[in-house]
């Protein structure tokens, strides 16, 4: 009986920290659209570019929520599809001029409350915090694995 109060309080405290949002809420991007353009820049900072599949990946989300993400971010103008010019299946996605200027306002008020966030926690308890965090995600992965819940991003 004792595991089902572990139960319940993680699966409430999961649910908490998916509400939780380090984008202010009067912005233009959402939080998956920030959390896209920033591996688009990472990306440009390379000099590379990355597909859709990447995205995907890397966001967590599937192709498909990736290709409906950026069908609506390019109808905002905030984003482009690039052909590839070895593959016809495959298409870049890269920023437009606009993204640019709104991502980087984003990114300053981003950064601006994550920077008053860990001056009220503390340095050394927002590192704690991480670390354990991490160390927790990677044990639920290791643990799920044994459950043959299969294998989640």
């Amino acid at each position: 009986m004792e595991n089902s109060k572990y139960l319940n309080k993680l699966l409430l405290t999961v649910k908490f920290m998916e509400e939780l949002t380090l984008i202010p809420v009067n912005v233009k991007l959402s939080q998956t659209e920030f959390r896209m353009l920033r591996e688009i820049i990472i990306e440009k900072e390379l000099g590379k570019q990355i597909i859709s599949s990447e995205l995907s990946r890397r966001l967590g989300i599937t192709r498909s929520a990736v290709s409906q993400l950026v069908t609506k971010l390019e109808e905002r103008g905030v984003v482009k599809r690039v052909a590839s010019p070895t593959d016809r299946k495959i298409f870049y996605v890269d920023l437009s001029d606009k993204a640019a200027e709104e991502f980087r306002g984003q990114w300053e008020q981003a950064s601006a409350f994550v920077d008053r966030v860990v001056e009220e926690f503390g340095v050394e308890n927002t590192e704690n915090l991480i670390a354990t965090c991490e160390k927790f995600a990677q044990t639920l992965k290791t643990v799920r694995k044994e459950f043959d819940f299969g294998e989640q991003k």
